[in-house]
């Protein structure tokens, strides 16, 4: 399974180059679908998710489609998921996202796409991709509002944990001081990743993609 888990997206030419090994292809030859879902339910300025989508543009794939699971049936998502070779799950609300990945089926389909897909996620989309999304519900490091939910089974893709936006302004909680708070209640290990950082996972092999800050807890 081939994934690339990052703070904020393709934000650097580090991580660029990261999905372009993974993809083994051309930017050309690269067609994205890109799933905006898990932004649907925060309020305010949204300008964070078109930065997001700006960036897709910037690589010069050969498709940037936008999927949103929430919006259409699963027999109008699906093929074009299909169709894609690098799934991106965006960031925002990570119960909703989740929510929507269980109720559309998604949650069922996802491995079977990931045989020969690639598995991208932004903020909650990367966090999604843990057994669980503990770090979001637990209070000390994010505190996130749940929309009833009470699930917080993930995706179960990778064993450790990612908390996107390490040491941001506009995360105070995403600092060392509290994620160290949360390392102490979980054996996993936990990536805390800034905006310029990505986690490139290739099979067994993990790499840590950089241009900025990062801190590994519960290292292994």
């Amino acid at each position: 399974m081939k994934l690339l888990l990052t703070s904020a997206g393709i934000t650097n030419k580090s991580i660029a180059k990261a999905l372009l090994d993974l993809a083994g292809l051309p930017a050309e030859k690269i067609r994205v679908a890109f799933i905006p879902t898990a932004a649907n339910v925060e309020e305010g300025d949204k300008s964070w998710i078109i930065n997001d989508y700006v960036n897709l543009t910037k690589q010069t794939y050969g498709c940037v489609d936008i999927v949103d699971i929430s919006a259409i049936p699963q027999k109008v998502w699906l093929p074009r998921l299909t169709a894609a070779n690098a799934l991106i799950l965006g960031g925002g609300n990570t119960f909703w996202l989740m929510h929507w990945i269980r109720k559309s089926g998604l949650d069922k389909i996802l491995p079977g796409l990931l045989e020969e897909r690639i598995y991208v996620g932004i903020s909650a989309g990367s966090m999604v991709a843990s057994k669980n999304i503990f770090l979001t519900s637990d209070k000390p490091v994010f505190d996130e509002n749940r929309f009833g939910q009470t699930d917080i089974a993930g995706l179960g893709l990778i064993n450790f944990y990612v908390r996107p936006h390490f040491n941001s302004q506009f995360f105070p909680k995403a600092k060392a001081e509290y994620i160290k708070q949360a390392a102490e209640q979980i054996p996993e290990t936990i990536y805390a990743i800034d905006d310029q950082t990505a986690i490139k996972i290739d099979g067994d092999k993990n790499e840590i993609v950089s241009e900025g800050e990062y801190l590994i807890f519960n290292k292994k």
